[in-house]
């Protein structure tokens, strides 16, 4: 019997949520994850685990101090990586029907915020690993969690520069209905900035027109979304080719002034085999002589770093054990997730948790308590196989 204590399953569920951790652009949004990582890192070291708290630099200076967690049971290399982000999105709290940061159980479900995406799956991890802390691993057990999955993925991007955890395998607790993820496409957000000259609309040569260029700009990127859905299929997408959105357009300031500058923001989605970089390469090199021709200033910026997208092997040792357990075969999902830096780090990863990703984001979100104890059974099935009887070769 052991001898450590934890508190109970549904009291890690409360004091998680209860502990805010919204991440967000906008600095009067976002906050800390300090709590969560306290309240995990407090439950881990008191079950044995090693736990290494990691300070992850700000993206911008207003924003709160964020942690990455790793916590290590057993020692050597390889192991596995039970991995999720301790942040939520920004919620409107007069909309639910309870306090997003009370844990309520109703109807057979828990509500609150993070109970489904997903700080709820390390109240999960957790009492999976209550069943292996006195017994003797082959390979170490890792729980990590991270911080800004919501926002900038800055806590994944932190430990990919770290060069740490250095697991084998990692299973990526997001909402998956319990049903094995292999790929996903990526994400770029771009904004293209153009300059002109402002000037009396009623005699053109007074200035320089950016709508004029960016109508220009507009119709190549419809032309290049095209070529690139003609290029790039994968039937294994409910939208079997890359997108492209012009998400939002500004420009000008009157009917009758020559509009000095304009602004498109827009998203790119990428199949997995394209590359980010590649393919803002191909952008700047189509867009830029559109600007050149008709006299105006050029910019193409990042509003974020972008996501890669991710795809595991469907012959990987993981995903096979995956479809095993879980008696569903691997797919791809349209969301992105911080699979692509644990891949970066060196390790087979499955994107694979309790929940729906249509509660995610949602007022009243919540996670169906059916989903427990399979969730908890499910993974200590991947532990047994790849800490216990498993030897790194």
């Amino acid at each position: 019997m052991s001898s450590h204590s934890s508190p109970d399953l549904l009291e890690r569920f409360k004091t998680l949520i209860g502990s805010a951790s919204i991440s967000s652009a906008l600095p009067e949004y976002d906050s800390s994850n300090r709590l969560v990582v306290e309240h995990l890192a407090n439950w881990l070291n008191d079950l044995g685990f090693n736990c290494e708290v990691m300070p992850v630099p700000k993206e911008y200076p207003e924003q709160s101090e964020k942690f990455n967690l790793i916590a290590t049971l057993g020692s050597g290399p390889g192991g596995l990586v039970l991995s999720g982000h301790t942040d939520t999105v920004p919620c409107n709290p007069e909309k639910w029907q309870s306090d997003p940061f009370k844990l309520e159980e109703k109807d057979g479900k828990l509500f609150g915020l993070g109970t489904c995406d997903m700080k709820g799956f390390f109240a999960l991890a957790i009492e999976a690993a209550l069943s292996f802390v006195d017994t003797p691993l082959q390979q170490p057990l890792i729980i990590l969690a991270t911080a800004d999955e919501e926002s900038s993925m800055s806590g994944a991007r932190a430990l990919v520069e770290q060069g740490k955890p250095k697991g084998r395998y990692a299973i990526i607790g997001e909402p998956t209905g319990l049903k094995p993820i292999r790929m996903h496409k990526g994400i770029m957000m771009e904004t293209v900035r153009l300059t002109g000259n402002a000037g009396h609309s009623s005699n053109p040569a007074l200035g320089t027109n950016a709508i004029d260029a960016m109508h220009e700009v507009m119709s190549e990127l419809m032309k290049y979304r095209a070529e690139l859905a003609d290029q790039y299929q994968n039937a294994d997408f409910q939208v079997e080719v890359p997108t492209l959105n012009l998400g939002c357009l500004h420009g000008g300031d009157n009917p009758n002034r020559i509009c000095g500058s304009c602004e498109l923001a827009f998203d790119l989605r990428a199949l997995p085999g394209m590359s980010n970089d590649d393919l803002r390469s191909a952008m700047v090199n189509r867009l830029k002589p559109i600007a050149e021709r008709h006299k105006v200033e050029f910019e193409l910026d990042s509003l974020f770093p972008g996501v890669p997208s991710f795809e595991t092997d469907s012959s990987a040792e993981l995903i096979r054990l995956s479809e095993k357990l879980t008696n569903h075969s691997a797919h791809a999902v349209a969301f992105a997730t911080e699979a692509p830096f644990m891949q970066q780090l060196g390790m087979e990863t499955v994107v694979l948790g309790p929940g729906s990703i249509d509660q995610a984001h949602q007022v009243d979100e919540y996670i169906s308590l059916d989903q427990i104890k399979p969730t908890v059974e499910l993974l200590r099935q991947f532990i047994q196989h790849f800490c216990v009887e498993k030897a790194e070769l």
